[in-house]
């Protein structure tokens, strides 16, 4: 499952069974309210009977029950007159016609044995309703993805297919755009150079397409990172000639995928050349555990914006590169943070999981 994919897998399931339980939780919460009143009802009605048995001589045996006689004159006397303290109920009832009244009291360990055993009855079946709702929200929740995962699958195979078949075109452009530069008559021609800084655009947009479209099936292992990094600096080495690359190497490796890392240092050092300075620098060496990749160039206004789709500060690039950086990055587990100031230059710091 997708990125994209589990978050939406875990905001319908936690929608749908966080509603579940929260109206299980309540109406459990209600239901032991109603059971607790019915109790104190039952106790109450225990010691009446109680003392009905005693005034008619029964000899009534409840350990928890204890009496005395009390000859006292209560005002405004009252049969519904019952006292609940923390260890104990209480409850005044006549005697006899000629006056007095007996004290009642029933202590609450029975109470409250009866009342743990129907709190933990409550939470058994609360649980046990949870644990089925859960797995209702899960298969609820993998079925209102399988329309959008069969459309989204669709739309990669066409994608695939359709950057696939560009590959040809864009490789017979690029082959003719050499011979024609073999020629003299076309050496120093400005049309030429534009088509080809296009090629080279359209060529970068589809390195960045082809790898994206990977993620999906994406394997990560432990990789030796400055090898990959040596490659892709090897290669700007000769595009760009006027920049000074600085190296610093040293032996760390990371869970990575090899092709997704490499374009996204492709991505990351050609931007730092792009939007260098005249016989600028780009440093790449590692800090605090993260390989950090500093230019000298004209920095970023907005660093914090510029992994937005289509967001760019120059008319040049497509303005997705970096969109495509922040999600292969998300895939493998790649710490990404950028620091910029105009005119001082940019550093792009990454840390992968060792």
């Amino acid at each position: 499952m997708l990125g994209y994919e589990k978050r939406a897998f875990w905001k319908f399931f936690s929608i749908y069974f966080g509603s579940v339980a929260v109206l299980i939780l309540a109406a459990g919460f209600f239901y032991f309210g109603e059971q607790e009143k019915m109790m104190i009802k039952k106790e109450h009605f225990s010691m009446i009977e109680f003392t009905r048995q005693l005034k008619m001589k029964m000899h009534p045996q409840n350990k928890h029950i204890k009496y005395e006689h009390k000859n006292i004159v209560i005002d405004n006397f009252s049969m519904d007159n019952f006292t609940i303290k923390e260890d104990k109920f209480m409850k005044y009832m006549p005697f006899s016609w000629n006056g007095g009244y007996l004290l009642v009291t029933k202590d609450k360990v029975h109470y409250h044995e009866i009342l743990l055993k129907i709190k933990l009855e409550i939470i058994a079946v609360q649980a046990l309703l949870l644990i089925l709702f859960a797995w209702i929200s899960y298969v609820l929740s993998i079925n209102a993805l399988k329309p959008m995962q069969n459309a989204i699958t669709k739309l990669d195979n066409f994608s695939k297919d359709l950057i696939h078949d560009l590959n040809t075109p864009i490789t017979s452009m690029f082959l003719n755009l050499k011979l024609l530069e073999s020629k003299p008559e076309f050496k120093g021609n400005k049309s030429l150079f534009r088509i080809k800084r296009s090629l080279e655009d359209i060529g970068e947009l589809h390195s960045n397409l082809t790898v994206l479209l990977q993620e999906d099936t994406m394997v990560v292992q432990r990789e030796n990172l400055f090898e990959i990094i040596h490659d892709v600096v090897a290669t700007h080495k000769k595009l760009y000639v006027n920049i000074n690359f600085i190296l610093i190497e040293s032996e760390v490796y990371g869970m990575v995928n090899k092709d997704a890392f490499k374009q996204i240092i492709v991505n990351i050092i050609s931007n730092a050349c792009k939007y260098n300075v005249e016989n600028g620098y780009v440093k790449i060496y590692m800090k605090d555990g993260f390989l950090s990749i500093e230019d000298g160039g004209i920095g970023i206004a907005n660093p914090e914006q510029i992994f937005q789709r289509s967001y760019k500060e120059h008319a040049s690039g497509h303005g997705i590169g970096l969109d495509i950086v922040k999600r292969l990055c998300e895939v493998m587990g790649v710490e990404i943070k950028v620091v910029s100031q105009i005119k001082k230059g940019t550093t792009v710091s990454l840390k992968c999981i060792s």
